[in-house]
């Protein structure tokens, strides 16, 4: 598991080695909090989507400059850890700025996903993407699944 988790200069070297050997690279990212059910559906979805499924995930301090104080709830090592334990899921890498431009840059997928939430025009790294000839989707979600509408049932009971 924990080979699965790696930091971005070694990531970079794998996925050209597999883009060499032909696999085509699924990107996604987030924070990934408190893993449910509908992150799981996410996941499997974007994998079966190409051969290798890289999740860029955000760090503590990024969670915190994007959901606010409070949050994360689990410590990036820990989330981390979690994902890479789902078989749908290759790789993942830990990014500490607000977006994942610069990873998507230096990692190059061939298709970049998003949730549903995301009109495809305004996912970030899109261009990038695009412009070095690969493609941007976004994975519909599963109603009523979110880390935040989680925490508040949490709080209410």
């Amino acid at each position: 598991m924990i080979s699965k988790i790696k930091n971005a200069k070694d990531l970079a070297r794998t996925l050209s080695s597999l883009r060499g050997k032909g696999k085509k690279i699924v990107f996604t990212n987030g924070c990934f909090d408190i893993l449910h059910v509908g992150h799981v559906d996410y996941l499997s979805k974007a994998r079966r989507l190409g051969d290798v499924l890289v999740v860029g995930l955000n760090t503590d301090s990024s969670v915190k400059k994007v959901k606010g104080e409070g949050r994360p709830i689990n410590k990036e090592l820990d989330r981390a850890k979690v994902l890479a334990a789902l078989s749908s899921v290759d790789y993942v890498t830990l990014f500490g700025e607000p977006t994942p431009e610069k990873l998507i840059m230096k990692l190059k997928p061939d298709l970049l996903v998003k949730g549903g939430d995301w009109k495809v025009k305004d996912i970030v790294g899109g261009d990038f993407v695009t412009k070095n000839g690969g493609k941007v989707k976004n994975i519909p979600f599963i109603k009523g699944y979110s880390t935040t509408s989680i925490i508040e049932r949490s709080a209410c009971r």
